[in-house]
């Protein structure tokens, strides 16, 4: 299963490293279920990247120690505007998550499916609202599969137009 992992994650990286000269950069962060921090980069027009360190994994626990990411391909929905700047957008995405402590240690993956709305405030600020789903899989210690949802609210600042 780590190899499958391995190869999903490869692949996702190495459809990122295809770029435009002139691809939009983004940072910034969002709330919910978690914390994050992420840096977007625009594949075509309708298309991006974006990569995720999520911060709510760094648990304040003396006896733990976790972190997390994950790399989303997010795309509009072919002809969707809603007016006045708002853009619905699906995507597809792999989380993953390391923990050590001594109540748990494992490494957990989070293939998930993306829904979510684009509101563009001016032009260099946008506003997201998404929810993400899918299987969650657990290889640590009492490990298994289960099924994970997360809820979020966020922010995009443009670093290059």
């Amino acid at each position: 299963m780590l190899s499958l992992m391995k190869k999903t994650l490869i692949g996702l990286l190495a459809l990122s490293a295809v770029s435009t000269a002139s691809a939009d950069s983004y940072v910034g962060g969002s709330i919910g279920s978690g914390l994050s921090l992420h840096y977007q980069t625009d594949r075509t027009a309708t298309s991006a990247m974006r990569y995720s360190l999520n911060l709510d994994a760094t648990q304040f626990n003396f006896n733990q120690l976790t972190l997390g990411g994950s790399v989303d391909y997010l795309s509009n929905f072919a002809g969707q505007s809603l007016g006045s700047g708002l853009t619905p957008y699906y995507g597809l995405g792999l989380g993953a998550g390391v923990a050590l402590g001594d109540n748990y240690s494992g490494v957990g993956v989070y293939p998930h499916g993306i829904l979510g709305l684009k509101y563009q405030i001016s032009t260099p600020l946008s506003t997201f609202g998404e929810v993400n789903a899918g299987p969650y899989i657990d290889f640590g210690s009492g490990g298994g599969i289960g099924f994970g949802y997360n809820l979020r609210i966020g922010i995009n600042y443009v670093l290059n137009r």
